[in-house]
């Protein structure tokens, strides 16, 4: 990194420099909620009675805990915590003892995330130092979208027209659903989410550098989706009707019930998409001192229903016992139809050879199930707890595909050879049985020691067959494309982590070991590739506490990349028969060393955060394109020899007006990847950046009017480079029904600009591709809230609670 820039990074930093003031009092307290469960990352400020200007701050600890410090005087404090009514404190008298305000019980609060923005409601991003919560309901364009559409507008995140997350410029990204594993992920990857609808999302956390309590999965960090559940008294819920163009027509119901000991929770959606998407490719090969040219224009439709249902209760045998059990289902149909369209011309565009036109025919069923068990024991001491939670997923995908091709002459009229007609069938299934165990117990007064265990098991099938239809009407096996993948993994780990704090600084450092059983077997070859490997992963987070409401950290965390089902499945996708995309059987693990500096600073319309981050990876996994004589390509994942990457992001809230709110997040990186173990061209030294915006704005008393920008710069690649991409969003809502319902029209990419656009170059070949899977979308949404009506938020008179 270059000097100045590196000074650029780190100026915010070294500003922070504060004198000490003459004398200073600790104050105290626990923040815990009505089930008396500490709440985590509270924001707490320190107010003068006289004028209300913030004084100090802090932020509450995983057990609820927080601490600040001030000199001598007369204040009120105020607690902020999403999902919960603020809380006041009118009276403190700061004198010269520590004042302990003991636990702090904070009430979940009336409104939904899933409402507009009111006066003294909090923003769409929540931060603390060692994650990132983003509250999907807060963000209007996300009204009668998918989980795929919500996370291409989350800070640093990224989704390809493939559906694959990325994070920091980083593909290689853990995605849970509520903490754990899920089967929406498991067999498809990030492109399963689309089968979620967003209404049934309550928030995003996103963790960039986990400590060793964390599966250590995911070089990149965590993606986390958090389903919508609500606790309060009495029956609740929220509802909504979907109708968009192109046509997306859905319903969604979340309903809760609580009473006494027992809290019962159902999640239902039904959704109707018809998704057209489009892409091109460009071509040059070099053979023999000729250019072969090929031009490919591809369009394609998506028609899917899907089915999601989730429910489950919790049961409160005590305050201190709790038992959670849940079920999930879901069922999605779904049918492609794609027209592909070959013209190949040698030496210009203006000497056309040849024309094939090829169609494809698909019908997709994938059931989904998921069984949830999970029991929570908390014992006297504050903070000494237990958890343990179990999960079963059985998975299944369906898969019947017809291609007709026909090749013409240039003349466009003759064909050169007959019609050929294929059917491909790919059954895949997947169970997963997964048994974790938690413990925490505090041994001084912000000391504690955590440990776990947690053992999965997967085994995934994929039954793969390709056949073409013969003169005489009989289907014959094509030649290596029929075959039987079996994929067994087997992950066993255990954790440690010793945490405590000495007056403004606090640290955490833990290690995990994981033992790791992978077999790969090709059944009609009996062709069988065994890996076990045992790895410690060691983190560290030290978080120091400035004066003036700023917080500083370090951390360091050791991840690594396994090469999952799809990574390591040889069989190649077959709707394009010129382009294939397959796994690597010899795929091997990746290891990264992350390192991160981060900084986070609140005041009284806003807050800011900032980081300065640097990893260091071995055998980086990436994809690479390859072009025979024929022209045709393979794409496969392969090991490079490794890459460092480092960048500065900063992210923040701001409202300078009552009416007017901002969000926003800058991400600049620089990645330098070496894959001269495979070809010595295959390197990259890249500068990049992306940035995205929210403004909203409240016209009226009722209305809000929203805009959101996402740009993506150009980006270098081992072989080439990725284009540049922009996209706004506009949304407009207006509440109804006294205020119980809300009426949502958004306009997601408002230009049709959302194309991805590469250009990838090889010893033998030239190739620039376009692609959108997602055209310009219209959503029209209205949401109903049953017992939970909106309330806009007091700004507290003195004595207010």
């Amino acid at each position: 990194m270059k000097p100045s820039l590196l000074i650029l990074f780190l100026l915010p930093l070294l500003t922070l420099a504060q004198n000490k003031t003459d004398h200073q009092v600790t104050i105290k307290g626990v923040l815990i909620d009505e089930q008396s469960k500490p709440i985590p990352f509270g924001t707490v400020t320190l107010h003068q009675k006289s004028d209300s200007s913030m004084v100090t701050g802090s932020i509450s600890d995983e057990a609820g805990k927080f601490e600040l410090r001030s000199k001598p005087g007369s204040f009120w404090l105020k607690v902020t915590v999403v999902s919960y009514q603020d809380r006041r404190i009118p009276a403190i008298q700061v004198v010269d003892k520590t004042i302990d305000l003991g636990k702090l019980i904070l009430k979940a609060t009336t409104k939904r995330l899933d409402e507009v923005i009111v006066k003294g409601e909090r923003s769409q991003m929540e931060l603390s130092l060692d994650k990132r919560i983003f509250n999907v309901g807060k963000d209007l364009a996300n009204a009668g979208g998918t989980a795929v559409d919500i996370l291409s507008n989350v800070p640093s995140v990224a989704v390809d027209a493939e559906g694959n997350v990325s994070l920091r410029g980083s593909n290689s990204v853990r995605i849970l659903i509520d903490g754990k594993p899920s089967g929406l992920v498991s067999l498809k990857g990030g492109s399963g989410l689309q089968q979620l609808q967003g209404s049934s999302i309550e928030r995003v956390e996103v963790i960039t550098n986990p400590s060793a309590r964390y599966e250590a999965e995911g070089m990149g960090g965590i993606i986390n989706i958090v389903l919508k559940k609500e606790h309060k008294e009495g029956i609740n819920g929220s509802f909504d009707l979907i109708t968009g163009y192109p046509s997306n027509f859905g319903v969604a119901a979340n309903v809760n019930y609580r009473r006494k000991n027992l809290n019962f929770f159902v999640n239902y959606t039904a959704s109707y998409r018809n998704t057209p998407g489009r892409s091109s490719l460009y071509q040059e090969l070099y053979r023999n001192d000729t250019t072969f040219i090929t031009q490919q224009n591809s369009t394609n439709r998506l028609k899917g229903l899907n089915n999601n249902a989730r429910a489950g209760l919790d049961y409160f045998f005590n305050p201190k016992n709790v038992l959670t059990a849940s079920y999930t289902w879901r069922l999605s149909k779904g049918k492609r139809f794609a027209d592909i369209v070959y013209r190949d011309y040698q030496f210009t565009t203006n000497n056309l050879r040849s024309t094939t036109n090829r169609t494809q025919d698909e019908t997709e069923t994938e059931p989904n199930s998921e069984y949830a068990l999970t029991y929570k024991r908390t014992f006297a001491r504050e903070g000494h707890e237990l958890t343990a939670d179990v999960r079963y997923l059985d998975n299944w995908e369906s898969s019947d595909q017809y291609f007709n091709q026909q090749t013409f002459q240039a003349d466009g009229i003759t064909a050169s050879a007959p019609a050929t007609l294929q059917r491909s069938l790919n059954d895949e299934t997947e169970k997963q049985f997964l048994v974790q165990i938690d413990y925490i117990r505090p041994f001084s007064k912000n000391g504690k020691i955590e440990a776990g265990l947690r053992s999965s098991s997967r085994d995934m099938t994929n039954d793969y067959s390709v056949t073409q239809r013969a003169d005489n009407g009989s289907w014959t096996p094509l030649p290596g494309l029929t075959n039987d993948f079996l994929y067994e993994e087997r992950i066993n780990a255990a954790y440690a982590i010793i945490g405590n704090k000495a007056r403004k600084l606090s640290y955490q450092a833990g290690l995990r070991a994981e033992m790791t059983d992978v077999t790969t077997t090709l059944r009609q070859t009996n062709d069988v590739n065994p890996r076990h490997y045992a790895n410690l992963f060691p983190s560290v987070h030290v978080t120091y506490d400035l004066p003036r409401q700023h917080a500083l950290q370090l951390s360091y965390s050791r991840r690594i990349r396994r090469p999952q089902y799809n990574d390591l499945s040889p069989f190649m996708t077959f709707s394009d028969n010129r382009n294939f995309w397959s796994g690597n059987p010899n795929l091997n693990p990746e290891f990264t060393n992350a390192f991160e500096i981060g900084h986070i600073k609140y005041f009284n319309k806003g807050s800011i955060s900032s980081s300065v981050y640097y990893r260091h990876t071995d055998n980086k996994i990436l994809s690479i394109r390859r072009v025979n004589d024929q022209g045709f390509s393979t794409t496969r994942p392969e090991n490079l020899a490794g890459e460092h990457s480092y960048g500065a992001e900063f992210a923040g809230s701001y409202s300078p007006f009552t009416w007017w709110k901002l969000d926003g997040s800058f991400n600049f990186f620089r990645a330098v990847t070496n894959g001269s173990n495979l070809d010595v061209n295959y390197q990259s030294d890249t500068y990049s950046w992306f940035t995205r915006m929210i403004s909203r704005f409240t016209v009226w008393k009722s209305t809000d009017i929203q805009l959101r920008g996402n740009y993506e710069a150009p980006q270098q690649t081992p072989q080439g480079r990725r284009k540049a991409l922009a996209t706004l969003d506009l949304s407009v809502s207006k509440d109804l029904f006294n205020n119980n319902g809300t009426l949502t029209l958004n306009v997601l990419d408002v230009f049709n600009s959302r194309r991805f656009r590469s250009i990838t170059e090889g010893p033998n070949f030239y190739a620039e591709s376009s692609s959108q899977f997602r055209l310009r979308q219209f959503n029209l949404t209205l949401s109903y809230r049953l017992r939970q009506a909106k309330k806009k938020v007091k700004e507290g008179a003195e004595g207010e609670f």
